[in-house]
């Protein structure tokens, strides 16, 4: 009968196990300027934005870009422009990208505060490199607003929100042609892979 439950005992163990194996998803730090955030990805979801982003992460491509784009009550958005965009010239420190990948709006994430999206043009399947980060709940950016398509959400902030607060709070500027400009460049300066399933 002992060997019985010890049967028992480590079979629930192994399947525990796997249960945890299979619901591990990739995780990314971003270290700025202001303090580290760590966000988990959904591949599941959004399977084509998590592997353009990892792709991305392990390019190195995001290390030197900037929050280039802070509206408090919105999102902060970056991943796309180095420093030099404060020389405020059009496309100046812009970063070449790769191809752009089709929109996943509709896997059922939502753009809810903390939660991770891709930036895209009025093209809804214009996303290459940039991300923007929710800081309140934005249901209008929701599958099907607000344009018939939404904006696709593929991972989620898991440590350091009080940094993305931080850079929500830091007064912005016109610079040239943008608008919403940290007034003060919030500096991404890497972006690894610190889990991966």
């Amino acid at each position: 009968m002992l060997d019985k439950f010890r049967f028992l005992g480590a079979l629930l163990f192994a399947l525990t196990l796997s249960d945890v194996a299979v619901a591990a998803n990739p995780q990314v730090a971003i270290r700025t300027s202001a303090g580290e955030i760590v966000v988990e990805l959904y591949p599941d979801k959004a399977p084509r934005s998590v592997e353009n982003f990892l792709q991305y992460v392990r390019e190195g491509f995001y290390s030197g870009t900037v929050f280039h784009r802070v509206i408090g009550n919105f999102m902060i958005q970056g991943g796309g422009f180095t420093a030099d965009f404060y020389k405020g010239v059009p496309g100046f420190g812009q970063k070449k990208t790769r191809a752009s990948i089709p929109n996943e709006a509709r896997n059922g994430l939502k753009n809810d505060r903390g939660w991770l999206a891709m930036a895209r043009t009025s093209d809804p399947d214009s996303a290459t490199a940039q991300f923007f980060i929710n800081v309140v709940d934005n249901a209008g950016l929701n599958h099907p607003q607000p344009d018939g398509h939404g904006y696709a959400v593929f991972a989620k902030v898991v440590r350091g929100m009080e940094v993305v607060d931080a850079i929500r709070a830091r007064p912005t500027v016109i610079k040239g042609p943008f608008r919403d400009v940290p007034a003060e460049p919030v500096l991404i300066e890497s972006a690894s892979v610190v889990a991966q399933p």
